[in-house]
């Protein structure tokens, strides 16, 4: 186990291969069964980070040991802070070392990127090609990693299903067949679990295949953006990030991933094996999300 400050980051080094306010609920997918699918008897890197502590050199020397990656996969916990200082962090560290192709991003949709934008474009003119949306993503978190990257020359891609295909991938019977039966059903269980058992049952498979179409959008992105020799990363709630469910399963078998969870408090150690490191920071305020929701939904 490594410290930084309060920081702790853990790795395996194994290789990877309503659409409404719910689903946004639903987006950091809950931790289901621990994987079989990948043993191992090395323990996994922890890393403890939090933002008094600005010596990343341990992470860093993390991303040293994953420089054949074609993919880089961030999953972070969308309301926690310090999770988006560790992207932004990694976004600066990999363009330092001239080896990211590009950034993909789950918080801006398909179709959107900072091609053809100047290091010096603004704030403004950032948020206006990724066609951002701050009530759902607030800038003020996630700016610093966009920034950082545009800065650097590196272009930012929109990696999400835009809202106006959701209906389509809710009927795509075809998306039910890229996850083994297990991972599926382990799917539907989190996407229950993560709209907090106020979804009907008619409706638990339909939104699951939003989610699959979600993961199937992002690698899409991610496989035109790879170049000889660099790595893309992909900034996404961890949810996508999961060995068994998320991005890397839409992903050519042959590519070299490397995949890095972030948690709050400390590594729920039922999705052990679903990540090559985990990055642990303190625990965030609590909040009863599903009581809003209940609340909003008369339930």
């Amino acid at each position: 186990m490594i410290r930084i400050g309060n920081f702790k980051i853990r790795s395996t080094g194994l290789p990877v291969l309503l659409v409404s306010a719910l689903f946004l609920a639903g987006c950091a997918l809950p931790p289901g069964p621990a994987s079989s699918a990948h043993p191992t008897s090395v323990p996994t890197p922890e890393l403890h980070l939090t933002a008094a502590s600005p010596s990343m050199a341990e992470w860093h020397a993390q991303l040293g040991k994953w420089t054949s990656a074609d993919a880089i996969l961030l999953g972070e916990q969308h309301d926690a802070a310090e999770h988006q200082y560790w992207e932004a962090d990694t976004v600066r560290e990999l363009a330092a070392r001239k080896r990211l192709a590009a950034v993909v991003l789950e918080m801006a949709d398909a179709g959107t990127q900072t091609t053809g934008l100047a290091p010096s474009a603004t704030e403004a003119q950032v948020q206006e090609a990724l066609r951002w949306n701050d009530k759902g993503w607030p800038w003020k978190a996630y700016g610093p990693a966009v920034m950082a990257a545009v800065q650097a020359r590196i272009p930012v891609l929109g990696g999400n299903l835009p809202r106006s295909h959701m209906a389509e991938a809710m009927k795509n019977q075809q998306l039910d067949q890229q996850l083994s039966a297990k991972a599926m059903q382990m799917q539907l269980d989190a996407i229950k679990v993560g709209h907090c058992d106020l979804l009907p049952e008619s409706q638990l498979l339909p939104m699951a295949r939003i989610q699959l179409a979600k993961d199937q959008s992002m690698a899409r992105t991610i496989e035109a953006a790879l170049k000889p020799g660099q790595t893309v990363l992909l900034l996404a709630g961890h949810g996508h990030v999961r060995r068994q469910l998320g991005v890397g399963n839409w992903l050519p078998a042959h590519r070299q991933l490397r995949l890095a969870i972030a948690q709050t408090g400390k590594v729920n150690p039922a999705i052990q094996g679903e990540a090559d490191a985990f990055v642990v920071t303190p625990p965030v305020a609590y909040k009863d999300h599903c009581a809003d929701l209940r609340k909003q939904w008369k339930r």
